[in-house]
């Protein structure tokens, strides 16, 4: 029986372009076939176009790599929510830059897994090369009060990172208690509940921001545990970002420990215009950062940056076929502290790509791009009669509604567009009531293209609320 050919080796490069131009194709008749941000037709339409292209997976005899690409990454393409398209904004999902994709495929292709050095020795040594970049970015002078170097590992996206940095909190205190803003991500809660910490103290955030009189109560009664006090720089739902100078300085009064979820806004960094948004940043004790939002990378692409690198210890483990100990004595590196993972891929090599070949100019140019765009389209909203923009945009996030219009009515207008696939907005809560969300992480936009994008909500206003229909 043939062998397929392998993607790596000297032979592979050869077997992967004829195939590339195969994949390639399928992206493109899919997105033209598709022609729009989402298929239309909802859920159940999707599905029956997918089964149609692919009745079977596991055919008694196989279809040919040809076929098979071409059959399904054109369904994949044709049935997907394209965050590249213009009116495709609903959330922190970015259209990822070719060049950092193209490197992807490099990583795929050479496949090492960063559990043991001899399976990944070159990309080992860029991952740390990069983790000490973005450390030093945060910490230029070192690791907050401690003047220690700052470390970051390689994660999944924010929730990994918010997830290890309670656990690093933890292993280093003990139990500790939580104190977070109403505002908090999902995942501080689920972290602590997989730990076993005690629930978390929510403290109000009526302006989309942890309320500073709340968090000093809260900070100064008496607790059986050491307090880990939650910021964020970026939410989900409108991009604001705490008061982080203000948070620091009740930790240090309260010798509390700091740790800010900055998945969404920490890219800011990269821009000298918006950097300042971030001061406080580097009081943290642990930051999570996630560039497939606010860096256009390919999914995965997180990090949890610790000022303290000596916190990483309790990472450690040991498995004799990866890190032995007289392996590691004889100088290989060890790896397995590096995550709770085992194998992992190179998700550095994307990340080191854009860095270098944007540069910082190239990265704040992305960023002040679509910061931008959200002011215009704030701007547009205000200027409409029919319209009502929550709130000037902190990033690159825009809340708005029809004026007079109740949340059933908000709710089936988003659901109205998806289900036509015009459009793909969020949603979200704020102030007591439900918003369409525009997240525009597209550095490609136009005038031309924010305008429509409001008309074609406008349009969705006209089709009256379904009887029923699901909040």
């Amino acid at each position: 029986m043939h062998r397929p050919p392998l993607a790596g080796g000297t032979a592979g490069p050869a077997a992967l372009r004829p195939l590339l131009d195969i994949v390639l194709d399928a992206l493109h008749q899919g997105a033209k076939t598709r022609g729009g941000p989402l298929p239309p037709g909802g859920p159940e339409a999707v599905t029956q176009r997918v089964h149609a292209a692919a009745p079977t997976l596991l055919p008694a005899h196989g279809t040919g790599a040809e076929e098979a690409l071409a059959t399904l990454v054109r369904a994949l393409a044709e049935g997907s929510a394209d965050p590249a398209e213009p009116h495709c904004a609903a959330h922190l999902h970015t259209p990822p830059l070719a060049l950092a994709t193209a490197a992807d495929l490099a990583a795929g292709a050479l496949n090492p897994s960063l559990d043991s050095w001899d399976q990944a020795p070159a990309a080992a040594t860029l991952e740390a090369h990069l983790t000490q970049t973005i450390a030093h970015e945060i910490w230029p002078h070192g690791g907050g009060a401690l003047r220690t170097t700052g470390d970051a590992l390689v994660t999944t996206g924010g929730t990994e990172s918010n997830q290890l940095a309670l656990l690093l909190a933890r292993e280093h205190h003990g139990p500790v208690q939580i104190v977070c803003g109403a505002h908090t991500h999902h995942s501080i809660h689920r972290a602590a509940w997989l730990l076993g910490l005690p629930e978390p103290v929510v403290v109000p955030a009526p302006t989309g921001t942890t309320d500073l009189t709340a968090l000093a109560a809260a900070l100064a009664e008496p607790r059986p545990h050491p307090t880990l006090v939650v910021a964020t720089a970026g939410t989900t739902d409108t991009g604001a970002i705490d008061p982080l100078p203000a948070i620091a300085d009740l930790c240090t009064t309260h010798h509390a420990e700091l740790h800010i979820d900055a998945a969404y806004g920490g890219p800011l960094l990269f821009s000298d215009r918006h950097r300042p948004q971030l001061a406080g940043l580097e009081r943290a004790h642990t930051i999570t950062l996630d560039l497939h939002k606010l860096g256009w990378q390919p999914v995965a692409a997180g990090l949890l940056a610790v000022a303290d690198p000596t916190r990483l210890t309790p990472l450690g483990h040991r498995a004799d076929y990866l890190n032995a100990d007289d392996d590691t004595d004889a100088g290989l590196p060890d790896l397995l502290g590096r995550s709770l993972r085992t194998t992992r891929r190179p998700d550095a090599l994307k990340i080191a790509v854009t860095l270098r070949a944007l540069g910082r100019d190239g990265l704040a140019h992305l960023i002040d791009t679509v910061c931008d765009h959200a002011t215009a389209l704030a701007q547009l909203i205000d200027e409409q009669p029919q319209l009502e923009l929550y709130e000037h945009p902190t990033i690159s996030t825009v809340l708005f509604r029809p004026h007079g219009a109740d949340d059933h009515t908000v709710a089936h207008i988003r659901r109205t567009l998806l289900t036509d696939g015009t459009a793909v907005l969020g949603r979200a809560r704020a102030d007591g009531r439900l918003w369409l969300k525009a997240t525009l992480l597209n550095p490609h936009l136009t005038p031309h293209d924010l305008h429509t994008l409001l008309d074609t909500t406008l349009h969705a206003t006209t089709a009256p609320p379904t009887e029923g229909t699901p909040r």
